[in-house]
């Protein structure tokens, strides 16, 4: 498959005044852990999961066995549709909390590329603090999970914007058969791999091939500037 490159440039490696495990992290975690995130869902996520959830559970019931995919954070999409490309016989859920991004067109990109075009994927506009607790509830059969290129709030004060610092971390590491992250800031994998440790789940952390192709444009831009992104998987 060709790289599919939307934005190409130089893009500056994180910044950050924290350079280690952030000090207060298992603190953070355990307070989540032992407190259940309570927040009313937002109406336009409830509304949109409900949607798609018809749609995921039309899916199940017409494939045995059926194979759900979780690209969160899916930005414009393109990771989302290379993942339903590489997995045709799985149903792949793509969200993001823009929709600005989401309704970019890269069809075309990809079809010029030689990606071809694909069908089985859906794309929500959600806030996934309140979608990850609605797919837990629902108990989607999920295999993989992706993060793929969060924001990574490098600021130390801003541990609780982080994924492994949020309210809804619990729910969302019990999504899917395996996670897989990716980010250009290896300390923000190294924290998410020391929160999993916490909850006695397992992962392994290892160099995203620079010859690979770019599942999103950010990883295109981050190959483009000569950065090296790392990918966290969790590991049965």
């Amino acid at each position: 498959m060709n790289n599919i490159n939307i934005a190409i440039g130089d893009s500056k490696a994180i910044i950050s005044n924290q350079t280690g495990i952030h000090e207060k992290l298992t603190q953070v975690v355990n307070k989540h852990l032992e407190h259940e995130f309570k927040k009313p869902y937002q109406q336009h996520t409830e509304q949109a999961f409900n949607a798609v959830n018809k749609k995921v559970q039309a899916f199940l019931l017409a494939n045995s066995p059926a194979e759900i995919i979780l690209d969160a954070c899916c930005g414009v999409g393109q990771s989302t549709r290379i993942l339903a490309q590489q997995n045709p016989h799985a149903l792949v859920i793509g969200v993001d909390k823009s929709a600005h991004r989401l309704d970019r067109n890269v069809e075309e990109l990809m079809h010029l590329n030689g990606s071809g075009q694909v069908n089985n994927f859906h794309l929500v506009r959600a806030d996934l603090n309140d979608f990850y607790r609605l797919v837990k509830a629902e108990n989607w059969p999920v295999s993989k999970h992706y993060v793929l290129y969060p924001n990574p709030w490098p600021k130390s004060k801003h541990l609780q914007r982080r994924w492994h610092g949020s309210a809804v971390f619990p729910q969302m590491i019990a999504i899917g058969e395996q996670m897989i992250l990716r980010s250009n800031w290896r300390l923000y994998l190294q924290e998410f791999q020391s929160a999993l440790k916490i909850v006695g789940i397992s992962s392994e952390l290892n160099k995203v091939n620079k010859s690979s192709y770019a599942l999103t444009p950010f990883e295109a831009k981050y190959q483009a500037s000569g950065q090296q992104c790392w990918q966290l998987s969790t590991v049965k």
